[in-house]
This record gives structure tokens, C-alpha cells and sequence, in this order.
């Protein structure tokens, strides 16, 4: 498992905020920008005092990810950060021009996942609403390069949690991508349990971000999605991230940051379908779905200790 102060074992990661951002910046989002280190150092430590043990910061190249600043915050908190490479929709980055070719766009996923100064641990890629545009096509299709290149993760940005079996096809399919090897992120946007069902039964697994956020499905919705997927076997496959975009929706901000996961969502998950599920979900599921078999010699991480604090 790569984190930004270098690999672990992947039974070293504890408790997980499987998608979330310390940092941000998108012309779509004015006003709202993540980007003070002191606020993302009081999330973390917000995280870590409802017992959080690691966090995965979806934020892919070119959206003020801030990498450099990233191993000081988790040494810092003590709290294990995974980083993205990737690209997000093409309306993320205005002025600039993707002219670049499959090639080149795996070449940089690679080089940042295995030659960076601090180094990615997750492919980010997105679709577009109910679809596959030609940007999601050519940047999945350089994901699934880096991934056989590397044996990383791709966690996808759905837009409203649609398109999800489109992307499996696209992805696996199409590109021999593992589906163990998917993350497909936003489904609580689009709470349907027949879809939900079939991603899961491919063998991906599913992302419910974003819980409490107004204009998404409630957290009850969230706990349905959860305990059919359950009911069905398969709780294996679910992982929960706080997806905190805005500055907002921070603790700090009167938001409901990411502690909510584990003083809200998670002791309810636990109360109404089981502590086994809810410690698959943050701790067991997170470990399996961000683990990869890295090419070339790994980076130590100089440790952090474990923790026994465990959701529910």
C-alpha cells in the first residue's frame, strides 16, 4: 500500500476515509477552494481523534493537490495519506488544453505512482453524466495503462453516481482491468440497489461519499444501500469516504467534516446491520481495495504505531 510517506502493509492502515480531499481547487467551485494547510492539519486531527487511522485524498493532477505538503500533514496528525495521480472532467481545468495522447497521459499516472518525490497511491479518473465522453474515454483508457504498468487502484469519479456499469465495460472489459481493481465513487448520488447489485456482483468496488451533504441522498439512504448489498452478500465490496469538497462542509466550518463517518454513519451502520459490517467497511474493505503489487524497489514508510480504535 503507498502512502505519501511510502509503503506499508496494507493490515497497517486501521480505520479509513476511503474518499476524501485536504486539499482542492476547481473554477467550478469559486470561493470554496481547499487550500489552507492549517485547516486540512485541524481535519486530520478532527479525524484522528474520532479514532481515524488513514484517509485517501482523491484529488488528482492539477486541482492544488498539494503533494509537498501532504507527508508533513500525516506525520504530523499520524494519520497515513494515499495521493491521486489522474485527471478529472475536462471542465475542471479551464485554459488548459488536454492534447496530450493515451501514452503520454499513462506516462505521467506512472511516474507520479512510482517516481515522484512523493508518490500516488490511486488512479482518479471521471465520467460525464450518464455517459462515457471522449475525455473519460482517453484518460480511463491511460488509467488502465498505468494500471497494468503498476497494479494501482482506479478509483472513478461517477457523476451523480451514474454510469457505473458503462464504465466497468469500458475499464474491465475493454482494457483487461481487474474490477477488484475499480473503485467507482458517487454511488450514494444515485441510490439505486439493482445497479448497486450488479457492480457488485462484477466484483468493483462501491463508493458512498458524501454523506449529510444536502444535496445528496441522506444518510438513511445510505444505510438502505449499505444493508441490501449486505443482505446480499456482499459487504465486502462497500467502502465510505466523507468526499469533503468544499471549505464548507469542514468541521472547522461547521460542516459535518469527516468525523461524522465515524461518530455518525459508522455506530449506525453498526447498531442496524452489524459491527462485523461496519469494521469490513472502514477498516477491512479499504485495505483490500487500495493495496497494489508496485514494480521496482518500495519506499519504507518510516511507521506510524497501530491503533485499536474501530468504527461502531
Amino acid at each position: 500500500m503507498r502512502t505519501v510517506l511510502g509503503d506499508i502493509d496494507p493490515g497497517d492502515l486501521g480505520v479509513c476515509d476511503a474518499h476524501d480531499h485536504l486539499f482542492l481547487r476547481s473554477p467550478r467551485l469559486p470561493g470554496e477552494e481547499l487550500d489552507d494547510t492549517a485547516a486540512a492539519r485541524s481535519e486530520l486531527d478532527s479525524f484522528a481523534q474520532a479514532g481515524g487511522r488513514a484517509m485517501v485524498q482523491w484529488t488528482p493532477w492539477g486541482m492544488g493537490r498539494r503533494l509537498s505538503a501532504l507527508p508533513a500533514l500525516s506525520r504530523d496528525s499520524g494519520v497515513h495519506l494515499i495521493a491521486a495521480t489522474g485527471l478529472h472532467q475536462a471542465k475542471h481545468y479551464e485554459g488548459v488544453r488536454f492534447a496530450h495522447g493515451v501514452d503520454e497521459l499513462a506516462e505521467l499516472f506512472v511516474r507520479e505512482l512510482t517516481r515522484s518525490p512523493v508518490r500516488a497511491g490511486l488512479i482518479k479518473v471521471a465520467g460525464a453524466f450518464h455517459r462515457l465522453d471522449e475525455h473519460a474515454r482517453r484518460t480511463m483508457a491511460a488509467a488502465a495503462t498505468a494500471h497494468h504498468a503498476t497494479g494501482a487502484p482506479i478509483g472513478v469519479h461517477l457523476e451523480g453516481g451514474t454510469a457505473a456499469l458503462e464504465t466497468l465495460q469500458l475499464l474491465c472489459a475493454d482494457h483487461g482491468v481487474p474490477a477488484h481493481r475499480v473503485i467507482l465513487g458517487h454511488l450514494l448520488r444515485y441510490p439505486d440497489p439493482a445497479v448497486h447489485l450488479r457492480v457488485a456482483e462484477a466484483g468493483a468496488y462501491l463508493a458512498f461519499d458524501g454523506p449529510s451533504r444536502a444535496h445528496h441522498a441522506g444518510d438513511h439512504r445510505l444505510v438502505e444501500c449499505v444493508a441490501a448489498l449486505a443482505d446480499a452478500g456482499h459487504a465486502d465490496r462497500v467502502l465510505i469516504g466523507g468526499d469533503t469538497v468544499v471549505a464548507s462542509a469542514r468541521s472547522s466550518a461547521d460542516g459535518p467534516g469527516t468525523r461524522h463517518l465515524l461518530e455518525g454513519v459508522a455506530p449506525r451502520i453498526a447498531q442496524e446491520i452489524g459491527r462485523d459490517v461496519a469494521r469490513a467497511i472502514f477498516v477491512e474493505n479499504p485495505a483490500h481495495a487500495f493495496a497494489a503489487h508496485w514494480p521496482g524497489p518500495a519506499r519504507p514508510s518510516p511507521g506510524m504505531p497501530p491503533t485499536s480504535a474501530e468504527p461502531g
